[in-house]
Protein backbone atom coordinates (compact mmCIF):
# COMPACT_ATOMS: atom_id res chain seq x y z
CA UNK A 1 0.00 0.00 0.00
CA UNK A 2 1.37 3.41 -0.82
CA UNK A 3 0.08 6.93 -0.89
CA UNK A 4 -0.84 6.83 -4.54
CA UNK A 5 -3.53 4.27 -3.75
CA UNK A 6 -5.13 5.61 -0.58
CA UNK A 7 -6.59 8.84 0.68
CA UNK A 8 -4.99 8.52 4.11
CA UNK A 9 -1.80 10.42 4.82
CA UNK A 10 0.89 7.80 4.50
CA UNK A 11 4.66 7.87 4.65
CA UNK A 12 6.84 4.99 3.61
CA UNK A 13 10.51 4.11 3.43
CA UNK A 14 12.16 1.00 2.02
CA UNK A 15 15.63 -0.47 2.42
CA UNK A 16 17.20 -3.29 0.43
CA UNK A 17 19.36 -6.02 1.93
CA UNK A 18 20.74 -9.51 1.36
CA UNK A 19 19.07 -12.37 3.17
CA UNK A 20 21.66 -14.98 4.09
CA UNK A 21 21.33 -18.16 6.16
CA UNK A 22 23.11 -16.57 9.13
CA UNK A 23 23.03 -12.82 8.71
CA UNK A 24 21.67 -9.79 6.83
CA UNK A 25 23.89 -7.42 4.90
CA UNK A 26 22.32 -3.97 4.59
CA UNK A 27 22.85 -2.43 1.18
CA UNK A 28 22.88 1.18 2.29
CA UNK A 29 23.38 2.59 -1.20
CA UNK A 30 19.80 1.86 -2.26
CA UNK A 31 16.93 3.54 -0.43
CA UNK A 32 13.46 4.26 -1.74
CA UNK A 33 11.59 7.14 -0.18
CA UNK A 34 7.99 7.23 -1.35
CA UNK A 35 6.55 10.75 -1.67
CA UNK A 36 4.17 11.99 0.99
CA UNK A 37 1.39 14.54 0.84
CA UNK A 38 1.54 18.10 2.06
CA UNK A 39 -1.98 19.15 2.96
CA UNK A 40 -3.50 20.96 5.94
CA UNK A 41 -2.95 17.89 8.10
CA UNK A 42 0.70 16.91 7.66
CA UNK A 43 1.65 13.45 6.53
CA UNK A 44 3.95 11.23 8.58
CA UNK A 45 7.52 10.71 7.40
CA UNK A 46 9.51 7.51 7.83
CA UNK A 47 13.29 7.92 7.53
CA UNK A 48 16.68 6.37 8.31
CA UNK A 49 15.58 2.77 7.97
CA UNK A 50 18.36 0.28 8.75
CA UNK A 51 18.23 -3.49 8.74
CA UNK A 52 20.63 -5.91 10.45
CA UNK A 53 20.52 -9.62 11.25
CA UNK A 54 21.71 -10.72 14.64
CA UNK A 55 24.84 -12.85 14.82
CA UNK A 56 23.77 -14.91 17.82
CA UNK A 57 22.27 -17.66 15.70
CA UNK A 58 18.67 -16.60 16.35
CA UNK A 59 18.38 -15.23 12.79
CA UNK A 60 16.23 -12.41 14.17
CA UNK A 61 16.36 -9.18 12.24
CA UNK A 62 16.42 -5.71 13.80
CA UNK A 63 14.69 -3.03 11.74
CA UNK A 64 15.31 0.51 13.00
CA UNK A 65 13.64 3.69 11.79
CA UNK A 66 12.69 7.23 12.68
CA UNK A 67 9.10 8.47 12.58
CA UNK A 68 8.10 12.13 12.25
CA UNK A 69 4.67 13.75 12.13
CA UNK A 70 4.50 17.52 12.58
CA UNK A 71 0.96 17.24 13.94
CA UNK A 72 2.08 14.76 16.59
CA UNK A 73 -0.35 12.10 15.38
CA UNK A 74 0.23 8.52 16.46
CA UNK A 75 0.52 6.17 13.51
CA UNK A 76 -0.17 2.63 12.47
CA UNK A 77 3.11 1.07 11.40
CA UNK A 78 3.22 -1.88 9.00
CA UNK A 79 6.06 -3.80 7.40
CA UNK A 80 6.22 -5.48 4.01
CA UNK A 81 8.99 -7.63 2.57
CA UNK A 82 9.93 -8.13 -1.07
CA UNK A 83 12.10 -10.88 -2.54
CA UNK A 84 12.28 -9.35 -6.02
CA UNK A 85 13.80 -5.96 -5.25
CA UNK A 86 10.49 -4.23 -4.70
CA UNK A 87 8.56 -5.40 -7.74
CA UNK A 88 6.10 -7.18 -5.43
CA UNK A 89 5.70 -7.18 -1.66
CA UNK A 90 4.35 -10.69 -1.10
CA UNK A 91 6.89 -12.40 1.16
CA UNK A 92 4.86 -14.03 4.00
CA UNK A 93 6.41 -12.01 6.83
CA UNK A 94 4.19 -11.73 9.91
CA UNK A 95 6.39 -12.50 12.92
CA UNK A 96 7.10 -8.94 14.05
CA UNK A 97 7.31 -7.34 17.48
CA UNK A 98 8.30 -3.94 18.87
CA UNK A 99 7.38 -0.56 17.34
CA UNK A 100 4.79 -1.91 14.92
CA UNK A 101 1.00 -1.77 14.76
CA UNK A 102 -1.33 0.98 15.97
CA UNK A 103 -0.55 3.80 18.38
CA UNK A 104 3.12 4.36 17.53
CA UNK A 105 4.18 7.87 18.57
CA UNK A 106 6.63 9.94 16.50
CA UNK A 107 10.26 9.66 17.57
CA UNK A 108 13.70 8.39 16.68
CA UNK A 109 15.33 5.04 17.22
CA UNK A 110 12.20 2.93 16.73
CA UNK A 111 12.94 -0.80 16.61
CA UNK A 112 11.00 -3.65 15.04
CA UNK A 113 12.20 -7.22 15.56
CA UNK A 114 11.45 -9.72 12.82
CA UNK A 115 11.68 -13.43 13.58
CA UNK A 116 12.87 -14.30 10.11
CA UNK A 117 13.48 -17.97 10.95
CA UNK A 118 9.82 -18.40 11.89
CA UNK A 119 8.53 -16.92 8.62
CA UNK A 120 11.24 -18.04 6.19
CA UNK A 121 13.01 -21.12 7.52
CA UNK A 122 16.16 -21.83 5.53
CA UNK A 123 15.61 -18.98 3.08
CA UNK A 124 18.34 -16.78 1.64
CA UNK A 125 18.68 -14.40 -1.29
CA UNK A 126 20.22 -11.18 -2.63
CA UNK A 127 17.23 -9.02 -3.59
CA UNK A 128 15.25 -8.68 -0.39
CA UNK A 129 13.80 -5.33 0.56
CA UNK A 130 11.87 -4.19 3.64
CA UNK A 131 9.34 -1.36 3.48
CA UNK A 132 7.94 0.44 6.53
CA UNK A 133 4.67 2.33 6.11
CA UNK A 134 3.21 4.85 8.56
CA UNK A 135 -0.47 5.82 8.36
CA UNK A 136 -1.76 8.60 10.62
CA UNK A 137 -5.38 7.77 9.81
CA UNK A 138 -6.19 11.19 8.40
CA UNK A 139 -8.57 11.04 5.44
CA UNK A 140 -8.92 14.33 3.52
CA UNK A 141 -12.59 14.94 2.73
CA UNK A 142 -12.62 14.49 -1.03
CA UNK A 143 -15.17 12.88 -3.27
CA UNK A 144 -14.72 9.55 -5.03
CA UNK A 145 -14.06 11.38 -8.29
CA UNK A 146 -10.73 12.74 -6.98
CA UNK A 147 -7.46 10.82 -6.68
CA UNK A 148 -4.33 11.77 -4.80
CA UNK A 149 -1.28 12.48 -6.95
CA UNK A 150 1.92 11.88 -4.95
CA UNK A 151 4.60 14.52 -4.66
CA UNK A 152 7.59 13.93 -6.86
CA UNK A 153 10.24 15.13 -9.28
CA UNK A 154 10.20 14.54 -13.03
CA UNK A 155 11.73 15.66 -16.31
CA UNK A 156 9.25 18.02 -17.95
CA UNK A 157 9.18 18.47 -21.71
CA UNK A 158 9.82 16.53 -24.91
CA UNK A 159 12.80 14.24 -24.35
CA UNK A 160 12.09 12.13 -27.46
CA UNK A 161 12.53 14.83 -30.10
CA UNK A 162 8.93 14.64 -31.28
CA UNK A 163 7.73 18.16 -30.67
CA UNK A 164 8.76 21.74 -31.23
CA UNK A 165 10.93 24.32 -29.47
CA UNK A 166 8.15 25.33 -27.05
CA UNK A 167 8.42 21.87 -25.46
CA UNK A 168 12.11 22.46 -24.73
CA UNK A 169 14.41 22.48 -22.91
CA UNK A 170 13.63 19.38 -20.87
CA UNK A 171 13.96 20.54 -17.29
CA UNK A 172 13.65 19.15 -13.78
CA UNK A 173 10.45 20.01 -11.91
CA UNK A 174 9.28 19.05 -8.42
CA UNK A 175 5.61 19.27 -7.47
CA UNK A 176 3.87 18.84 -4.13
CA UNK A 177 1.11 16.31 -3.69
CA UNK A 178 -2.41 17.29 -4.76
CA UNK A 179 -5.73 15.76 -5.67
CA UNK A 180 -6.90 15.65 -9.28
CA UNK A 181 -10.21 14.78 -10.88
CA UNK A 182 -10.28 11.26 -12.27
CA UNK A 183 -12.33 12.55 -15.18
CA UNK A 184 -12.80 15.67 -17.24
CA UNK A 185 -15.72 17.74 -15.94
CA UNK A 186 -18.86 16.50 -17.66
CA UNK A 187 -21.83 18.25 -19.22
CA UNK A 188 -23.94 16.97 -16.36
CA UNK A 189 -21.64 18.40 -13.71
CA UNK A 190 -21.35 21.75 -15.44
CA UNK A 191 -25.11 21.92 -15.88
CA UNK A 192 -25.51 21.53 -12.11
CA UNK A 193 -23.16 24.45 -11.63
CA UNK A 194 -25.02 26.63 -14.13
CA UNK A 195 -28.38 26.10 -12.46
CA UNK A 196 -26.91 26.79 -9.02
CA UNK A 197 -24.98 29.86 -10.21
CA UNK A 198 -28.07 31.23 -11.95
CA UNK A 199 -30.06 30.86 -8.74
CA UNK A 200 -27.35 32.75 -6.84
CA UNK A 201 -27.24 35.55 -9.38
CA UNK A 202 -23.65 34.74 -10.36
CA UNK A 203 -24.30 34.44 -14.09
CA UNK A 204 -26.47 35.91 -16.82
CA UNK A 205 -27.45 34.57 -20.25
CA UNK A 206 -27.37 36.77 -23.34
CA UNK A 207 -28.11 35.38 -26.81
CA UNK A 208 -27.40 31.90 -25.53
CA UNK A 209 -24.00 32.75 -24.05
CA UNK A 210 -23.43 32.50 -20.29
CA UNK A 211 -21.53 35.45 -18.81
CA UNK A 212 -20.26 36.45 -15.41
CA UNK A 213 -23.03 38.52 -13.83
CA UNK A 214 -22.40 42.25 -13.97
CA UNK A 215 -19.60 41.96 -16.53
CA UNK A 216 -21.65 42.68 -19.64
CA UNK A 217 -20.02 40.51 -22.28
CA UNK A 218 -16.44 40.79 -20.96
CA UNK A 219 -16.27 37.38 -19.31
CA UNK A 220 -18.08 34.64 -21.24
CA UNK A 221 -18.26 31.33 -19.39
CA UNK A 222 -19.78 28.99 -21.95
CA UNK A 223 -22.06 28.69 -24.96
CA UNK A 224 -25.40 26.96 -24.86
CA UNK A 225 -26.80 25.08 -27.84
CA UNK A 226 -28.68 28.12 -29.14
CA UNK A 227 -25.42 30.06 -29.41
CA UNK A 228 -23.34 27.19 -30.79
CA UNK A 229 -24.86 23.89 -31.86
CA UNK A 230 -21.74 22.00 -30.75
CA UNK A 231 -22.68 22.75 -27.13
CA UNK A 232 -24.59 19.99 -25.39
CA UNK A 233 -26.19 22.40 -22.88
CA UNK A 234 -29.72 23.70 -23.47
CA UNK A 235 -31.17 26.78 -21.80
CA UNK A 236 -34.93 27.28 -21.74
CA UNK A 237 -37.38 28.81 -19.28
CA UNK A 238 -34.61 29.77 -16.89
CA UNK A 239 -33.31 26.19 -16.60
CA UNK A 240 -30.15 24.57 -17.98
CA UNK A 241 -30.31 20.95 -19.12
CA UNK A 242 -28.11 18.44 -20.95
CA UNK A 243 -29.02 17.42 -24.47
CA UNK A 244 -29.13 14.03 -26.11
CA UNK A 245 -27.18 13.37 -29.30
CA UNK A 246 -28.48 10.69 -31.64
CA UNK A 247 -30.46 9.25 -28.75
CA UNK A 248 -27.40 9.20 -26.45
CA UNK A 249 -27.58 11.16 -23.19
CA UNK A 250 -24.60 13.53 -23.23
CA UNK A 251 -24.50 14.05 -19.45
CA UNK A 252 -21.37 11.92 -19.08
CA UNK A 253 -19.43 13.43 -22.00
CA UNK A 254 -16.89 16.17 -21.24
CA UNK A 255 -18.09 19.75 -21.14
CA UNK A 256 -17.03 21.71 -24.23
CA UNK A 257 -17.66 25.25 -25.47
CA UNK A 258 -16.39 26.44 -22.07
CA UNK A 259 -13.89 29.26 -21.62
CA UNK A 260 -10.99 29.42 -19.19
CA UNK A 261 -13.09 31.89 -17.18
CA UNK A 262 -15.96 29.42 -17.09
CA UNK A 263 -13.63 26.67 -15.90
CA UNK A 264 -12.16 28.83 -13.12
CA UNK A 265 -15.63 29.96 -12.01
CA UNK A 266 -16.74 26.31 -11.84
CA UNK A 267 -13.75 25.54 -9.58
CA UNK A 268 -14.79 28.34 -7.20
CA UNK A 269 -18.37 27.05 -7.17
CA UNK A 270 -17.23 23.53 -6.38
CA UNK A 271 -15.13 24.91 -3.51
CA UNK A 272 -18.19 26.75 -2.25
CA UNK A 273 -20.32 23.61 -2.42
CA UNK A 274 -17.72 21.63 -0.50
CA UNK A 275 -17.12 24.23 2.20
CA UNK A 276 -13.58 24.90 0.96
CA UNK A 277 -11.68 28.09 0.25
CA UNK A 278 -12.22 29.64 -3.16
CA UNK A 279 -8.93 29.94 -5.03
CA UNK A 280 -9.91 32.44 -7.73
CA UNK A 281 -10.53 36.13 -7.39
CA UNK A 282 -13.23 36.59 -10.02
CA UNK A 283 -12.42 40.30 -10.34
CA UNK A 284 -8.73 39.87 -11.20
CA UNK A 285 -8.88 36.17 -12.11
CA UNK A 286 -5.73 35.58 -10.09
CA UNK A 287 -5.35 32.18 -8.42
CA UNK A 288 -4.29 32.14 -4.77
CA UNK A 289 -2.22 28.98 -4.43
CA UNK A 290 -2.25 29.38 -0.67
CA UNK A 291 -5.96 28.59 -0.59
CA UNK A 292 -7.15 25.04 0.02
CA UNK A 293 -9.82 24.60 -2.61
CA UNK A 294 -10.51 23.55 -6.19
CA UNK A 295 -8.66 25.14 -9.10
CA UNK A 296 -7.21 24.30 -12.49
CA UNK A 297 -3.96 22.36 -12.59
CA UNK A 298 -0.72 24.15 -13.23
CA UNK A 299 0.91 23.04 -16.45
CA UNK A 300 3.61 21.22 -14.47
CA UNK A 301 1.05 19.43 -12.31
CA UNK A 302 -0.87 18.39 -15.39
CA UNK A 303 2.12 16.87 -17.19
CA UNK A 304 3.40 15.18 -14.02
CA UNK A 305 -0.01 13.63 -13.38
CA UNK A 306 -0.44 12.62 -17.03
CA UNK A 307 2.87 10.78 -17.01
CA UNK A 308 1.54 8.63 -14.18
CA UNK A 309 4.97 7.78 -12.81
CA UNK A 310 6.41 6.68 -16.18
CA UNK A 311 9.60 8.59 -16.89
CA UNK A 312 10.32 9.87 -20.38
CA UNK A 313 7.44 8.20 -22.20
CA UNK A 314 5.47 9.64 -25.08
CA UNK A 315 1.98 8.91 -23.71
CA UNK A 316 0.57 8.21 -20.25
CA UNK A 317 0.92 4.45 -20.84
CA UNK A 318 4.04 4.17 -23.05
CA UNK A 319 5.44 5.21 -26.41
CA UNK A 320 2.75 4.12 -28.89
CA UNK A 321 -0.95 4.91 -29.22
CA UNK A 322 -4.03 3.17 -30.65
CA UNK A 323 -7.78 3.71 -30.63
CA UNK A 324 -8.03 1.18 -27.81
CA UNK A 325 -6.27 3.72 -25.58
CA UNK A 326 -7.67 7.13 -26.53
CA UNK A 327 -10.20 9.10 -28.54
CA UNK A 328 -8.08 10.87 -31.19
CA UNK A 329 -7.61 11.08 -34.98
CA UNK A 330 -5.38 8.23 -36.07
CA UNK A 331 -3.17 8.40 -39.15
CA UNK A 332 -0.11 6.65 -40.54
CA UNK A 333 1.90 9.87 -40.45
CA UNK A 334 3.51 8.94 -37.14
CA UNK A 335 5.46 5.74 -36.52
CA UNK A 336 4.19 5.61 -32.96
CA UNK A 337 0.55 5.66 -34.07
CA UNK A 338 -0.07 1.93 -34.50
CA UNK A 339 -3.87 1.92 -34.41
CA UNK A 340 -5.43 -0.65 -36.77
CA UNK A 341 -8.29 1.82 -37.34
CA UNK A 342 -7.57 5.22 -38.87
CA UNK A 343 -9.36 8.55 -38.85
CA UNK A 344 -11.80 9.50 -36.12
CA UNK A 345 -12.46 6.94 -33.41
CA UNK A 346 -14.92 4.47 -34.96
CA UNK A 347 -16.93 4.10 -31.76
CA UNK A 348 -17.64 7.82 -31.36
CA UNK A 349 -17.77 9.42 -34.83
CA UNK A 350 -21.55 9.58 -34.73
CA UNK A 351 -22.70 13.18 -34.53
CA UNK A 352 -20.26 16.09 -34.41
CA UNK A 353 -18.43 16.83 -32.11
CA UNK A 354 -16.99 13.36 -31.58
CA UNK A 355 -16.44 13.33 -27.82
CA UNK A 356 -16.68 10.10 -25.84
CA UNK A 357 -18.08 9.53 -22.33
CA UNK A 358 -15.41 10.15 -19.70
CA UNK A 359 -13.71 6.99 -18.45
CA UNK A 360 -14.24 5.08 -21.72
CA UNK A 361 -10.56 4.15 -21.99
CA UNK A 362 -8.06 2.45 -19.66
CA UNK A 363 -6.93 4.25 -16.53
CA UNK A 364 -3.42 5.72 -16.35
CA UNK A 365 -0.76 5.20 -13.69
CA UNK A 366 -2.17 7.65 -11.14
CA UNK A 367 -5.79 6.59 -11.56
CA UNK A 368 -6.77 9.19 -14.18
CA UNK A 369 -8.78 8.87 -17.38
CA UNK A 370 -8.61 10.65 -20.76
CA UNK A 371 -5.28 12.36 -20.16
CA UNK A 372 -4.69 11.90 -23.90
CA UNK A 373 -7.43 12.73 -26.39
CA UNK A 374 -11.16 13.36 -25.95
CA UNK A 375 -10.86 17.10 -25.18
CA UNK A 376 -8.08 19.56 -24.50
CA UNK A 377 -7.95 20.64 -20.86
CA UNK A 378 -7.52 24.20 -19.62
CA UNK A 379 -4.59 24.68 -17.23
CA UNK A 380 -4.14 27.61 -14.89
CA UNK A 381 -0.94 28.96 -16.46
CA UNK A 382 -0.51 31.76 -18.91
CA UNK A 383 1.15 30.37 -22.02
CA UNK A 384 4.66 31.20 -23.20
CA UNK A 385 6.68 29.34 -25.81
CA UNK A 386 9.92 30.24 -24.03
CA UNK A 387 8.87 29.70 -20.41
CA UNK A 388 10.69 26.38 -20.03
CA UNK A 389 14.03 28.19 -20.28
CA UNK A 390 13.33 30.11 -17.07
CA UNK A 391 10.84 27.89 -15.25
CA UNK A 392 11.42 27.52 -11.51
CA UNK A 393 12.24 24.04 -10.30
CA UNK A 394 9.69 23.81 -7.48
CA UNK A 395 5.95 24.04 -8.16
CA UNK A 396 6.13 26.38 -11.17
CA UNK A 397 2.94 28.33 -11.85
CA UNK A 398 3.76 29.82 -15.25
CA UNK A 399 4.35 33.38 -16.45
CA UNK A 400 2.87 36.25 -14.44
CA UNK A 401 0.93 37.63 -17.41
CA UNK A 402 0.11 36.64 -20.95
CA UNK A 403 -2.41 36.57 -23.77
CA UNK A 404 -3.17 32.85 -23.90
CA UNK A 405 -3.89 30.17 -21.31
CA UNK A 406 -2.29 26.74 -21.56
CA UNK A 407 -4.27 23.77 -22.85
CA UNK A 408 -3.04 20.18 -22.55
CA UNK A 409 -3.87 16.64 -23.63
CA UNK A 410 -5.10 16.77 -27.22
CA UNK A 411 -8.65 16.04 -28.39
CA UNK A 412 -10.91 13.78 -30.45
CA UNK A 413 -9.92 15.32 -33.79
CA UNK A 414 -6.20 15.75 -33.22
CA UNK A 415 -3.40 13.48 -34.41
CA UNK A 416 -1.15 11.36 -32.21
CA UNK A 417 1.55 14.03 -31.96
CA UNK A 418 -0.84 16.49 -30.35
CA UNK A 419 -1.89 13.91 -27.77
CA UNK A 420 1.62 13.38 -26.36
CA UNK A 421 2.07 14.24 -22.69
CA UNK A 422 4.65 16.91 -23.58
CA UNK A 423 2.42 18.60 -26.18
CA UNK A 424 1.29 22.11 -25.19
CA UNK A 425 -0.70 24.89 -26.80
CA UNK A 426 -2.46 28.06 -25.77
CA UNK A 427 -5.77 29.84 -26.42
CA UNK A 428 -7.22 33.13 -25.29
CA UNK A 429 -9.18 32.67 -22.05
CA UNK A 430 -12.45 33.73 -23.72
CA UNK A 431 -12.23 30.89 -26.27
CA UNK A 432 -15.18 28.49 -26.39
CA UNK A 433 -14.79 25.66 -28.88
CA UNK A 434 -15.93 22.06 -29.28
CA UNK A 435 -12.61 20.51 -28.32
CA UNK A 436 -11.59 22.24 -25.06
CA UNK A 437 -12.81 21.21 -21.62
CA UNK A 438 -11.14 20.92 -18.21
CA UNK A 439 -10.72 18.98 -15.00
CA UNK A 440 -10.18 20.20 -11.45
CA UNK A 441 -7.42 19.76 -8.93
CA UNK A 442 -7.65 20.27 -5.18
CA UNK A 443 -5.16 21.55 -2.64
CA UNK A 444 -6.07 20.56 0.88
Amino acid sequence: MNNTQANNHIGAFAARFWLLPTRFLLLTACFLLLPVSAFANSAPVVSNVTVSQRTDGSKKVDIRYNLADSDGDTCTISVQVSSDDGVTWTVPAVSFSGAIGAGIAPGTGKVIVWDCAADLPGAYGTNYKVKITADDGYEPPVGPDMVQIPAGTFQMGDNLGDGWSGELPVHTVTVDSFFMGKYEVTNGQYCQYLNSALGQGLITVTSGVVYKAGSGTSYPYCDTHSADTDSQIDYSGGVFSVRSKGGRDMSNDPMVEVSWYGAAAYCNWRSQQGGKEQCYNLSTWACDFGKHGYRLATEAEWEYAARGGLAGRRFPWGDTITHSQANYYSSNSYSYDISPTEGFHPAWDDIYPYTSPVGSFPVTGYGLYDMAGNVWEWCNDWYSGSYYSSSPTNNPTGPITGTYRVIRGGYWGLNASGCRVASRYGYTPVTRVNDIGFRCVLDF
